[in-house]
């Protein structure tokens, strides 16, 4: 039997969310992402959390994309007041018309209305009056630069005096409200839940899997990998062959063999690969294009998580006995209550001469890659005056787009998240503008793309029963409980001096700090929370001090903590046992398990 696969809620015998609905005020809402057609538009989900919704973008490195369009049927013809969803997205660096600029065609006939390119904020933007001869109405979003226009909804209204809601909680219930966003649906019970299919997520599920845990993966993207799929493309890091136990890393050969570079081209990255891999497993059941937002909770217990699916909005709950948090950001532990930590710890708190003097909330950076080809014909690109400005005196001339183009270090990367990613544009398309326009060499060469979705480095960190530090690397400490091994520096990012020097507090480019170290064998009670009785994590978000992130993060060593967690799962599962216990009582039983390791399919 293949694992089953829910790409849409078609798979699981329901009908898509419908992405209009009617109030008894003849206020009609349309989500765009949900659109019967993207065209060259991408969704966006990445900030749904703040802004309220995955959205629409035209990303189309300065060519306009193609037209996303839809078919409504309204209840009844009429004059309709229309307002769109959107944002400016230059204007906290700003302030002219932003670049990602949009109309709308409703039956053919495009509105006046240049859309994205006012406010400071994401805002209802007033599109203008419609009158509609027949219930069933064309909408189309047509780009008009290529420059990142982006678009939420499309809201009808009867009532030309009516305003709709910008506040987070009242945009909320109104969405709900138009929507018909009831109670959830079913999405099963389960052994193990893994929210998260990167690396870390993948391994997670598929060694659990083979020992015979029902495992739920849900993914909040539509393909699997998370930093090291096509849409990110960060290159693994990090060795498999340096372990205590040497067969821990046997699941990440099978999907990832080899050793991409950063941005190289979308086949290295191997997503039909990870796909087959976890459609084989008759123990997961995956779940793509669904992010989970909210935990319910038995006392200090998960039971359940419940994920919104990022196109149609629909509703779907997950029930289990165990939940692993393998989000990166750790998202079902910051939900459910789970202890944690973001920013640096003081060099007082673990006595780590790498932490800085006093603690603070700095972390490393989020990294959007690029790349570009060169051809026979030369090509233009405009001249930005919205994006970062670049001279003769500075300038990034790179024929390699790497990690260096790394953003955000003295924001929040959770709630200034798209702020981070959209400030790594600018200086992308800024940089890119002045080398094609200044440097004769750039003549034929063209960018061909730009990732965006952001490859975070860091965010929060669960505390677990151990957290590990510096000293605890640099001087071998022996835990009882050591299970996959970091082989990778002390690798620490910091803002690039000069690029301070042009762009103070909104750095894009940084420098790093690597103190090598000796394979270090991680004890096993990082890997679950001390506080959450029945979580586990696996990625960058485990118990360890931000000094000691900087060796643990890399995805090699992320998704050997997955195949660890899956292990201890299917002890937690045999003896009906906490992670906590697992070490109390059943260690032994991890240890052969490690020594074992997880047989290929």
């Amino acid at each position: 039997m293949e694992a089953k696969s829910f790409f849409n809620l078609k798979n699981y015998g329901f009908l898509f969310l419908l992405c209009l609905s009617l109030n008894l005020y003849g206020q009609i809402l349309v989500e765009c992402e949900n659109f019967d057609s993207k065209g060259g538009w991408v969704v966006d989900q990445q900030f749904m959390d703040q802004m309220g919704s995955p959205y629409l973008m035209a990303h189309g490195l300065g060519t306009p994309v193609k037209d996303a369009h839809t078919t409504v049927s309204f209840p009844e013809a009429g004059t309709y007041k229309v307002f769109v969803r959107t944002y400016n997205w230059t204007s906290p660096w700003y302030k002219g018309k932003g670049p990602g600029q949009f109309q709308l065609k409703i039956n053919g006939k495009i509105l006046p209305a240049v859309l994205g390119i006012e406010g400071n904020q994401w805002m209802w933007q007033d599109a203008g009056i419609v009158k509609l001869r027949e219930a069933r109405t064309e909408i189309v979003l047509k780009d008009l630069t290529g420059f990142n226009g982006r678009c939420d909804a499309v809201l009808f209204t009867k009532d030309k005096s009516f305003v709709p809601p910008s506040g987070e909680k009242e945009l909320s219930e109104f969405r709900k409200k138009l929507l018909r966003i009831d109670s959830p649906l079913d999405g099963g019970r389960y052994d193990l839940v893994v929210v998260g299919a990167g690396a870390a997520g993948i391994c997670t599920a598929i060694s659990a899997s083979r020992l015979g845990i029902k495992v739920a993966l849900i993914n909040d993207r539509p393909v699997l990998g998370g930093n090291n799929s096509s849409e990110v493309r960060v290159g693994l890091s990090g060795d498999i062959d340096k372990n205590l136990y040497p067969n821990i890393g046997n699941v990440l050969k099978e999907f990832n063999p080899e050793r991409p570079s950063n941005a190289g081209p979308a086949e290295a990255f191997m997503d039909d690969r990870k796909m087959s891999l976890i459609l084989a497993e008759k123990n997961i059941t995956l779940f793509l294009n669904m992010h989970v937002f909210k935990t319910e909770m038995n006392s200090n217990k998960i039971r359940s998580v419940i994920a919104k699916n990022i196109e149609t909005g629909k509703e779907m709950i997950f029930r289990g006995s165990l939940f692993a948090d393998c989000t990166g950001d750790a998202t079902v532990g910051y939900l459910a209550g789970a202890d944690y930590r973001m920013g640096r710890e003081s060099a007082y708190e673990a006595f780590e001469s790498l932490a800085p003097l006093f603690s603070d909330q700095r972390t490393l950076g989020t990294s959007n890659l690029w790349s570009f080809e060169t051809s026979a014909d030369a090509s233009r690109f405009p001249v930005l005056d919205w994006a970062c400005q670049f001279s003769k005196q500075y300038n990034i001339d790179e024929i390699k787009p790497d990690w260096k183009w790394e953003g955000g270090f003295s924001k929040n990367t959770i709630t200034d998240a798209e702020n981070i990613r959209d400030q790594n544009l600018r200086a992308i398309f800024g940089n890119w503008a002045y080398l094609k326009n200044n440097n004769p060499k750039y003549a034929n060469r063209k960018l061909t793309w730009v990732a965006f979705i952001g490859g975070k480095r860091e965010s929060r960190r669960l505390l677990g029963d151990v957290i590990l530090n510096q000293n605890d690397i640099q001087n071998q400490v022996r835990y009882n409980d050591a299970s996959f091994t970091t082989t990778w520096s002390l690798d620490l990012h910091f803002p690039d001096p000069e690029n301070s020097k042009y762009f103070p507090g909104e750095e894009f480019y940084s420098y790093c700090n690597q103190p090598r170290i000796f394979p270090y064998h991680v004890p096993y009670r990082c890997l679950y929370s001390r506080n959450i009785e029945n979580l586990f994590m696996a990625g960058r978000n485990i118990s360890v001090t931000h000094v000691a992130y900087g060796t643990i993060r890399v995805q090699r060593t992320t998704a050997m903590m997955g195949e660890v967690i899956g292990m201890a799962a299917s002890i937690c599962k045999k003896h009906q046992a906490s992670p906590r216990s697992v070490y109390l009582e059943y260690l032994g039983e991890l240890k052969e398990l490690m020594k074992t390791g997880i047989a290929a399919k």
